[in-house]
């Protein structure tokens, strides 16, 4: 899938994992708002895909329209690519691409995860496996490249969950995986002394994606969204707001942190 032919921008580039839904979408599309060009990366889902990007690309023609062309000001663009995020080799084609695409790569945000639920006793060790293969390596080999290949100034921001703080029977097996995102992240921004480069983890709670919907009756819904302060479920957008504070400029003195966004939840 690719992107329609505009001219090369010397704006800021972001690469968004799980780019094709949910959190991901939202975050794409925000950065695009930004006025940043976004490589949107999904696993599969080709119309999902198609539809996050055609979602993108407007956000990308409001930003330039806000910043106005006749003012020099780079025209963001966009890209979807398809990868599995645990595959080095699909990461570093991936990776590739985008830096000839767009000559760079400034921001990355690794929504991309797996969320697989049951009390430990009773936890397959297949679907145990599932998750660490995409929560945990798929997260180290994202970080690595990006560690590798940010520009000065970048940002890398990996996904956690507040259930590592919450303790919610059902979740150990992925609360375990996060918990390992969340060491890995934070231990990758004191490696990178000196580069110019932040490193943060982004852990939000109950969102209402279709993710966290599907199978979930309207009371269980309600009841989880009650025991929030701010009484509601998070949004995709809510999620997306923090991660630009993260990727942008106002965030620079904000590294190696791992931020709850959830309400007050924890």
């Amino acid at each position: 899938m690719t992107t329609t032919p505009q001219p090369a921008t010397g704006g800021r580039v972001a690469l968004v994992t799980g780019g094709s839904g949910g959190i991901g979408r939202a975050v794409a599309e925000r950065l695009a708002a930004d006025g940043q060009s976004v490589a949107l990366l999904y696993s599969g889902g080709a119309r999902r895909a198609e539809e996050a990007l055609a979602a993108v690309e407007a956000a990308a023609s409001g930003a330039a329209l806000r910043a106005g062309a006749a003012a020099g000001a780079p025209v963001p663009r966009a890209l979807a690519l398809q990868a599995d995020i645990a595959d080095e080799t699909q990461m570093a084609d991936v990776f590739d691409r985008v830096e000839r695409e767009f000559g760079g790569i400034d921001v990355v945000v690794n929504t991309a995860g797996l969320m697989l639920l049951a009390p430990v006793a009773e936890l397959d060790l297949a679907d145990l496996d599932r998750m660490h293969r995409v929560n945990i390596r798929g997260t180290f080999v994202v970080s690595q490249l990006a560690a590798r290949r940010l520009r000065p100034g970048g940002a890398l921001v990996n996904f956690s969950t507040s259930v590592t703080r919450l303790q919610q029977p059902g979740y150990a097996g992925y609360a375990a995986s996060k918990g390992a995102v969340e060491a890995m992240t934070l231990i990758l921004a004191r490696e990178l002394r000196g580069r110019d480069i932040t490193v943060n983890t982004v852990a939000p709670g109950p969102t209402a994606t279709p993710l966290f919907l599907d199978g979930k009756p309207q009371e269980l819904i309600d009841h989880i969204a009650g025991l929030n302060p701010m009484e509601r479920l998070g949004t995709p957008e809510d999620i997306a707001e923090s991660v630009s504070f993260l990727a942008g400029p106002h965030g620079r003195w904000t590294n190696g942190q791992t931020l709850y966004v959830n309400g007050g939840a924890a």
